[in-house]
Formats: C-alpha cells, sequence, structure tokens
C-alpha cells in the first residue's frame, strides 16, 4: 500500500474531498431552507479521505459523533444560554460522550460550539447534522471501493 505522503494517494484524497463538499454544497443551494453543509464536516474529510482506516473514519463515529455532540451543543444553548462556562461545558461534554458511547470524532468536538456561538435551532441536527453525515459515509463508502481502492474501516466488521 503506498503512503499516506504518495502524490496519487494525495491527489486521490483531495478529489474526494472536493467532490463530497462540493455535492453538500449543491444540495444545499438547490434545497431551499435546508443546509447539507457545516465547517466541522470540511475536518471530516480529512479523517474520511486521508485516514479511511482509521477507527475515527467508521460510520458509527462520523454519524454517532456529529449527532451526539450536535445534541449536547442544543441543549446547553436552550437549557443553559451562550457564556464562556457554557461554551467549555459543551465542548467538555461532548468529547467525555464521544468517548464512552465509542463514537469519538475529532471534527465533531466543534458542533457545540458553532451550534451556541450561531444559535442554531432543533431542526440542525437533521440537516445539516444527520442528512449530512450519512450522505459523507455513504459516498466514502462507495468512493473507497469503486476510485481510491483504499481499506475503507467502513467495510470492515467491528
Amino acid at each position: 500500500m503506498p503512503s499516506l505522503s504518495s502524490p496519487h494517494i494525495a491527489l486521490i484524497a483531495g478529489l474526494g474531498a472536493t467532490v463530497c463538499i462540493s455535492a453538500l454544497a449543491l444540495l444545499s443551494q438547490h434545497s431551499p431552507g435546508a443546509l447539507w453543509l457545516m465547517a466541522p464536516f470540511g475536518a471530516t474529510m480529512v479523517i474520511m479521505f486521508a485516514l479511511p482506516n482509521s477507527p475515527l473514519a467508521h460510520p458509527r463515529n462520523i454519524i454517532g459523533g456529529h449527532l451526539l455532540t450536535s445534541l449536547v451543543g442544543l441543549c446547553l444553548l436552550y437549557g443553559l444560554g451562550v457564556s464562556p462556562l457554557t461554551l467549555g461545558l459543551g465542548v467538555g461534554i461532548a468529547l467525555m460522550l464521544m468517548m464512552l458511547t465509542k463514537t469519538t470524532h475529532p471534527p465533531a468536538g466543534a458542533n457545540p460550539l458553532l451550534i451556541m456561538l450561531t444559535g442554531q435551532h432543533w431542526d440542525f441536527l437533521l440537516t445539516p447534522v444527520l442528512s449530512g453525515s450519512v450522505l459523507i459515509v455513504l459516498f466514502g463508502c462507495l468512493y473507497h471501493r469503486w476510485v481510491s481502492h483504499q481499506p475503507y474501516v467502513g467495510f470492515q466488521k467491528t
């Protein structure tokens, strides 16, 4: 297997990230009132396409990590409001829950901050969080099977 620093592997990973994010952006553009994209998904691309065999790229981690941390952000936003303490609690609680549920996905650690600082609503859990993360996993599975031919942890039994 070629090294991650191989120009060929880097090009294939960059292409996958480009197509995936562009597709989510197009969906957002053509779905009035529905977001399909959020900034932490950019960091998810690094794990999905550059490190597809990492446990952090497992579908459970991508989908579960984003959902769980977003729920934490929303609960704190509507339960306690936004303050330096609740911003810190959001990230700390999200990290703790991802570790306890075995859904650790580092990009998802940004979700409580994003949600609390931008004042998102509960529907943010469906779009972009759930819908976007599911599409990323589906696209990643297909991309790694048919284009990159890199082993993807999503194909392996846990």
